[in-house]
């Protein structure tokens, strides 16, 4: 994510985007990505936030590396048990058959819809072999920015899932739902496990 009025926002509301997101790391989808994972494996928290998620990988034992593009949100997963953050955009992801796993929850939603494509190839390059990865995105069309100014592009499951084999990319498992975000707004969405 390069789009700067939406870092913005995040480092302005990193607190109360991290208090609000607290349960993350008890996430049933976290849980299975985990148990998917190899014992002690490399994985990256792509778009961490404040790194509630990377911390819980850490915590059963993987080797947890987050990134994000908000100062804010690096210090915060940083100070995690565990996590390495680092700054970054997604487009800094240059590591190849690096990670066992990427979790990308709810970040790659920020990125314009035509970089998605650019941005799933490098995901699947920095996987290893059949590595696993997650995405979480909100469903819908367009591109639009929300009342705090954040950038956005909604996808439907039908793209999504093009997008994903046509990056080379297998789904496995789909998972939709609804939820209230940081502006208050209630949104559908959309999550899919796919591997390598």
């Amino acid at each position: 994510m390069s789009d700067h009025e939406t870092i913005a926002v995040y480092n302005a509301q990193a607190a109360e985007y991290a208090a609000m997101t607290e349960s993350d790391a008890r996430d049933k989808q976290l849980a299975a990505f985990i148990k998917a994972l190899p014992a002690g494996g490399t994985v990256l928290d792509l778009g961490c936030g404040p790194g509630h998620c990377a911390e819980e990988m850490a915590r059963h034992g993987l080797n947890a590396i987050a990134m994000d593009m908000s100062a804010e949100m690096v210090a915060l997963a940083a100070a995690r048990p565990g996590v390495k953050a680092q700054q970054g955009a997604f487009a800094d992801l240059q590591d190849e058959a690096f990670y066992d796993g990427v979790w990308a929850n709810f970040s790659l939603l920020h990125a314009p819809r035509a970089d998605m494509p650019l941005h799933l190839a490098a995901i699947l390059k920095a996987l290893k072999p059949n590595g696993i990865f997650h995405v979480g995105l909100k469903t819908g069309t367009g591109e639009a920015r929300d009342r705090l100014g954040r950038f956005y592009t909604y996808y439907e499951e039908d793209e999504l899932l093009d997008l994903l084999r046509s990056a080379g990319l297998t789904p496995t498992k789909i998972n939709r739902g609804r939820g209230t975000g940081l502006e208050g707004s209630v949104s559908d969405w959309i999550t899919v496990a796919a591997h390598g």
